[in-house]
């Protein structure tokens, strides 16, 4: 990657919310260097995410990755002109690590600090790969443990949120829906790849919050508890009638009503609103019907459609330095060095 700029801050990124560790250095809105050590395999055994085995990851990750991605950009960490780190939401232990390694840096090579929100981070990766976010813009964030959908006005300093799930995430429905189906975790990649060979209509899996009464009261609102216990009783069906389950059909049944609810949503949010962008985010970004159904919609109503790169979609730590780069360039003052790692940190506080 290479740093062509010179007359833009060089950022730090710090990312461990979850289990990914993720160090990068961005310049304004180009990355220039990049590194991350994932635990994944860690937690498999266990069927999802083991917030100790998470924290044990990242201490024993975070200084080759800061190595990794200094050598990457060609920088020494004194290089840098700030330091951004996401200080939540997230697993209390795994922040804390981060936010404690992004304190010790600050104070040490005497950097401003700031504290970034993990959501509004997600949405600010698709300036690394499109430029400056459109103002503004609607984001739909779609990831294991979160799926909101926000207005964002600044991405530095004005993110509202629209709508939330009020039950699953839509990528913990999906690790859920693979248990049952025997697949591997993390559940959301191998049931894409099962969808392939599947008919998404084969089956008709409920829509959680699309009723009539229902879009009164949750409007942008959405819920995948109900899908997925659809799922698992018609497969439970199955097997006690002795017939074989057809993973194939389930998987892209089930696929196709998550993306068809979180896609009729976000682009109803934008029509009612009268914005004309919509950025989607977030790990589950990667499912292909998601993405084909987003292109479609957003082509239907004339919306401009902005998604991330893949390895940007899935936590990382170029999309704190993103953040933290856009901070800097507003202006904005740093935080202060007794900033907190914030488990439930709402996605209005876009710095801490």
């Amino acid at each position: 990657m290479s740093d062509a700029t010179t007359d833009e801050p060089l950022v730090l990124g710090i990312e461990s919310s979850c289990d990914e560790t993720g160090v990068a250095f961005v310049r304004g809105t180009t990355l220039v260097g990049d590194a991350l050590a994932s635990s994944v395999d860690e937690h498999a055994r266990f069927g999802g995410v083991v917030p100790e085995v998470a924290s044990r990851a990242h201490l024993e990750s975070m200084i080759p990755m800061l190595e990794r991605a200094s050598a990457e950009a060609g920088h020494r960490l004194d290089d840098v002109d700030a330091i951004a780190v996401t200080s939540g939401p997230g697993l209390a232990g795994a922040l804390m690590v981060g936010v404690a390694s992004a304190k010790a840096l600050a104070l040490c090579l005497d950097k401003p600090l700031y504290g970034v929100n993990h959501l509004a981070a997600h949405v600010c990766a698709d300036v690394l790969d499109h430029g400056p976010l459109p103002e503004p813009t609607v984001a739909l964030l779609v990831s294991g443990g979160h799926t909101n959908l926000l207005v964002v006005r600044d991405i530095a300093s004005d993110v509202e949120e629209l709508g939330s799930t009020i039950d699953d995430a839509a990528g913990e429905a999906y690790d859920k829906v693979a248990r049952v189906l025997g697949l591997p975790y993390p559940g959301g990649p191998h049931i894409d790849r099962a969808a392939r060979d599947g008919d998404p209509e084969a089956i008709a899996f409920p829509r959680g919050l699309t009723s009539r009464k229902d879009m009164e009261r949750h409007r942008f609102d959405y819920s995948f508890s109900g899908l997925k216990t659809a799922v698992v009783r018609w497969v439970e069906a199955r097997e006690r009638a002795g017939e074989p389950v057809p993973v194939a059909d389930v998987a892209a049944s089930f696929s196709h009503a998550v993306a068809d609810v979180l896609t009729r949503k976000a682009v109803l949010a934008c029509t009612e609103l009268g914005i004309s962008d919509l950025q989607i985010g977030g790990g589950v970004t990667a499912n292909t019907q998601l993405r084909e159904l987003a292109e479609k919609r957003c082509a239907e109503a004339g919306i401009r459609l902005r998604v991330p790169r893949i390895r940007l979609c899935t936590d990382n730590g170029a999309m704190v330095a993103a953040l933290g780069s856009q901070m800097v360039m507003r202006g904005l003052p740093p935080s202060d060095l007794a900033l907190p790692a914030d488990s439930s940190l709402p996605v209005a506080s876009v710095q801490a």
